[in-house]
């Protein structure tokens, strides 16, 4: 038997089946047409944004990184909730100037920006977070041939990381941002070419859950911040993206991150800043922080088998949909997500059971070895913390299996 992951908390049983957003997982499904399901709870991102907004602070501004999720309704509720939005391509901007987001608020990363995604960002006035010399400069010369100045920040590679990240984004050789001994010399060229410097955009790593390692981190991104805007010349630094790193529990053993000593130690920092960032902007940029948690994916058990004396429960859902939760979006060793049987969500376990999808490949697997009630062909099987990087970070069209059903309630 192998565990399964922590169940966010907010979630409970009406009538003895999951509840999401005060409606039961057989409810949403009908209500929606069917399963494959993505639900998303408003009232779990709302409590997640205020309590981060609790904890930091007051003058941190909170970006929502859309990559985690740019379902357009979530967008548009996310568009009341948070400061700013980051995206990482040209369809991006396109998703967030369709929900009407405010396009002064919105920054672009990532490595590899198309010249026509360089022309898209200056004509729509966002911020160019520019991940090299190159970038930088045909972002200037398309500045020049449209007749509209660039806003331009320029993304820092430091020579840290985020120590315990799922993911690291900095540090030694990397696709992302500038080697930090080579900023200042960029950011010259930069204001000397006519753009609306923007400042710094420092990310580190994601997926953490240790509050100590991010809040060292954050001191560290600081300290950069300082000694690159010192050697910049051009004034106090504008805007500082400090990056995110905050990460959700996944699996057995996880301990949520403490935002309170996060935000402890962020605020005694912001109470002695130098005066190169005495009067900056400063922005934490998360994605699945907020909104992770309120996902739930909801798929239909088709069929049940037994082979060798092991149960198999087939799902019409599968990595198709959710390739995290499979295992196979960066896990080097395959651990159990939460997952529960929706409809019989206050029920006692009594069997092991392997939750596996309709893919004709053995790496189509949501839960191995889970301990769950019995579930007959029917029932509705959840996979919790599916909001972020669910739906868009799967091949939807492998095997032509097509997209999932997504709603907000």
């Amino acid at each position: 038997m192998k565990p399964l992951g922590p169940i966010p908390d907010g979630y409970h049983a009406i009538g003895g089946q999951l509840a999401i957003g005060a409606q039961s997982a057989r409810d949403l499904v009908d209500a929606a047409g069917g399963t494959p399901l993505f639900v998303y709870s408003r009232a779990h991102i709302d409590r997640r944004v205020a309590a981060l907004r609790a904890a930091m602070p007051g003058q941190l501004a909170i970006h929502y990184a859309i990559k985690a999720n740019p379902f357009p309704p979530l967008l548009a509720h996310m568009a009341t909730l948070v400061d700013g939005f980051d995206i990482a391509s040209g369809g991006e901007l396109a998703i967030v100037r369709d929900a009407g987001v405010d396009l002064a608020d919105v920054s672009f990363a990532g490595p590899g920006k198309r010249d026509r995604e360089l022309e898209a960002a200056v004509l729509s006035g966002i911020t160019l977070n520019c991940e090299s010399e190159n970038e930088a400069q045909r972002a200037l010369a398309i500045g020049d041939r449209v007749g509209r100045a660039p806003r331009i920040a320029v993304r820092v590679n430091p020579d840290f990381e985020l120590k315990g990240s799922g993911m690291k984004m900095g540090g030694g050789a990397r696709q992302f941002g500038v080697d930090a001994e080579r900023v200042p010399a960029l950011a010259k060229a930069i204001i000397a070419g006519g753009a609306d410097w923007q400042g710094l955009h420092i990310f580190a790593g994601s997926q953490n859950l240790d509050a100590e390692a991010i809040a060292e981190t954050q001191g560290k991104v600081l300290d950069l911040a300082d000694s690159l805007a010192r050697a910049i010349g051009a004034g106090p630094l504008p805007k500082l993206n400090i990056g995110g790193g905050l990460g959700i529990p996944y699996f057995a053993g996880d301990v949520p991150v403490d935002i309170g000593i996060v935000g402890d130690r962020l605020g005694e920092r912001f109470a002695d800043l130098p005066d190169s960032l005495a009067q900056t902007t400063m922005a934490m940029e998360l994605g699945r922080y907020l909104v992770g948690e309120a996902g739930v994916y909801l798929c239909e058990v088709i069929d049940r088998k037994i082979s060798h004396g092991e149960v198999f429960l087939i799902t019409d859902g599968g990595l198709h949909h959710q390739l995290a939760a499979s295992g196979n979006f960066g896990t080097v060793v395959r651990r159990n997500y939460p997952v529960a049987v929706a409809n019989r969500f206050d029920a006692e376990p009594v069997e092991t059971a392997n939750v596996v999808g309709c893919l004709c490949t053995p790496l189509d697997r949501l839960a191995d070895k889970a301990f769950l009630p019995a579930a007959r062909i029917g029932d509705l099987i959840a996979v919790f913390c599916a909001g972020a990087y669910g739906a868009t970070a799967s091949p939807m069209m492998f095997l032509g299996q097509g997209a999932a059903r997504e709603i907000l309630v």
